[in-house]
Formats: C-alpha cells, sequence, structure tokens
C-alpha cells in the first residue's frame, strides 16, 4: 500500500526530512561533512547453486531472470523493510527518501557504448515485477540507435565551455543542497537513486568497492563479481568447495548505526539464500519511524 505525506517546511520533493534522530546523528552529518569521508565498506560471498537452480526453474515465466534482477529484488525488498537503508543526507541534513530506484549502466547491444537507465519500484514489487521494469528500461535503451534523457543532458553540457561548465555544475550542487534542483534533471541523474548496482563480474573479473558519489543522494552502491569457486569448511571440519559471487557495499555511514546496517545485511543473505520470498510482496511495508508531523494525503 502506497502512503504519500504531506510536504513540510524542511522537507524536500525527493525525501522527508528525519527529525526524530538520536542527537549524534543530528550532528554527525556536520562532522562528516562528505560521502567519500563516511563510507563504510562491507563484503558477502553467496553461493549460487541453489540460485541458479531457482533460475532455471522459473525460466518460462520469466525468461530474463538473472543472478542481477534476484540481488535487486533482494535490494528492493531490504528497502522496504529497512527504511534506513533509503536515507540520504544533503547539505548536513538526513532525509527519507520518498520513493525507490537504481541505477544501473548498460551497454548498447551493437557498439558496446554504455549509458545509464534509473528505474523506479514499488515497496511492494516481487521479482516478477522488478524483472518486468528492469526488462522494460533496457529495452528501451539498449538498441544503438537509442537515446535517453540522461545521454541528451550530458552531450547538451559537453558543448559547455570548461569555464561555464564548472559554473553549471557548481550552481548544480548549490541547488540541490537547498533542495531546489530542476526536477527534470533529478529525473536524469544517475547519482539521484535508493542505490546503484554495477554487474562487474561481466567484465571477469571479482567485485570491487565502488566509491559513493558527492553530486546526488545516493548511499549505497552494490557492486557485484563473477562467478568462482570458493573452498570452505563444513561442521564436520571437512573442506567443501562451492561456486559463488562476491558482492560488495559501500555505504553512508550517516544514513544508520552499524547495528542496523548489521541486521540489514543479515537479513539481505536470508534473501538470497531463499529467493522464494521475492515470489510474493512483503508482508508490510515499513515507513521511516524517524520521519515526524506525518499525514496522509
Amino acid at each position: 500500500m502506497k502512503q504519500y505525506f504531506k510536504r513540510h517546511i524542511g522537507d524536500r520533493y525527493d525525501g522527508w526530512r528525519v527529525r526524530k534522530v538520536d542527537a549524534v546523528f543530528s550532528i554527525i552529518p556536520f562532522i562528516m561533512r562528505t560521502r567519500l569521508d563516511s563510507q563504510n565498506f562491507f563484503e558477502e560471498t553467496v553461493p549460487i547453486e541453489h540460485l541458479e537452480m531457482f533460475i532455471r526453474k522459473h525460466k518460462d515465466e520469466m525468461p530474463e531472470l538473472s543472478l542481477m534482477h534476484i540481488v535487486m529484488a533482494a535490494t528492493i525488498r531490504l528497502i522496504a523493510l529497512r527504511p534506513y537503508l533509503n536515507r540520504f543526507v544533503v547539505w548536513n541534513k538526513i532525509f527519507a527518501r520518498n520513493h525507490i530506484n537504481m541505477s544501473l549502466i548498460i551497454k548498447r547491444k551493437l557498439s558496446n557504448v554504455e549509458t545509464m537507465i534509473k528505474p523506479e519500484f514499488e515497496p511492494e514489487d516481487t521479482l516478477y515485477d522488478v524483472v518486468r521494469r528492469v526488462s522494460e528500461e533496457v529495452n528501451k535503451n539498449v538498441a544503438d540507435d537509442a537515446v535517453n534523457s540522461s545521454d541528451e543532458t550530458c552531450n547538451a553540457l559537453l558543448k559547455l565551455p570548461a569555464f561555464v561548465m564548472r559554473f553549471v555544475v557548481k550552481l548544480l550542487y548549490g541547488l540541490d543542497n537547498i533542495g531546489l534542483l530542476p526536477k527534470k534533471l533529478f529525473n536524469v541523474s544517475p547519482w539521484h537513486c535508493s542505490a546503484f548496482i554495477t554487474n562487474v563480474g561481466s567484465l571477469g573479473i571479482g567485485p570491487i568497492y565502488h566509491h559513493l558519489y558527492e553530486f546526488g543522494t545516493c548511499s549505497l552502491f552494490i557492486a557485484m563479481g563473477n562467478k568462482q569457486r570458493t573452498t570452505t569448511v563444513n561442521a564436520e571440519g571437512k573442506p567443501v568447495t562451492r561456486r559463488g559471487i562476491g558482492l560488495k557495499f559501500v555505504t553512508d555511514e550517516r544514513i544508520c548505526d552499524g547495528q542496523y546496517y548489521a541486521a540489514s545485511m543479515k537479513m539481505m543473505r536470508k534473501l538470497l539464500e531463499k529467493p522464494e520470498l521475492l515470489l510474493e510482496p512483503p508482508a508490510q511495508v515499513v515507513v521511516d519511524d524517524g520521519v515526524t508531523n506525518k499525514r496522509l494525503i
């Protein structure tokens, strides 16, 4: 069920001001003023035998289903149940994002030229919805002659002289700080998102720790690596070789505490261990309790 809240003074069109928060978290954004200064790094190795079986089982109903879709669906479900992960910090203030979207890079069909897409999701979305929404965006942008709004905006900015470009970018930073970035630019900006995800495994390498961006509102970056074999020790003390993929997360520590992140990562692991949970919508969507004066409209 969607919940819409009336905006109050201090809110942004893309998020509500988080006012109900521990005193230390009100101060932290003034101490750690940038995302680069606030990055935390987390790594997880996910066994994939059961995920590959799951994909084969559901390939007829979801022909384009892949490991990346499952990771994306698990992330969206995580945000629906752990809303602090959908917060962001701008100009020393914490906000709760009022939507869910994810940015990712895709390559054109023949030229291998990269472009960015930013599909929108609902907190109630299932894996079926995620595959459909992502496929729609990919199909619209994968052709070599396809030009999306993000490409058009970048091409227009590149026509500016360098000294004008520096001024425009500085102006955009300033407008974003006070919540006045034009919505048209917000809609095409891949840096204003709930999470950014990249599959570097397609390049044949393991996952990387990708930095967060200073411009925009992204507080979570996820990198997927290639499939690898890892050897672990089971409960009987015997070595066991399993196939898996590595996931690396870069997060902004100003949006929630370490305990909240740890519990969230455990939930992420559970969702990836049991992808069947993603076939049904969540029983309940959790609303950020840090937003006060909520009024349904």
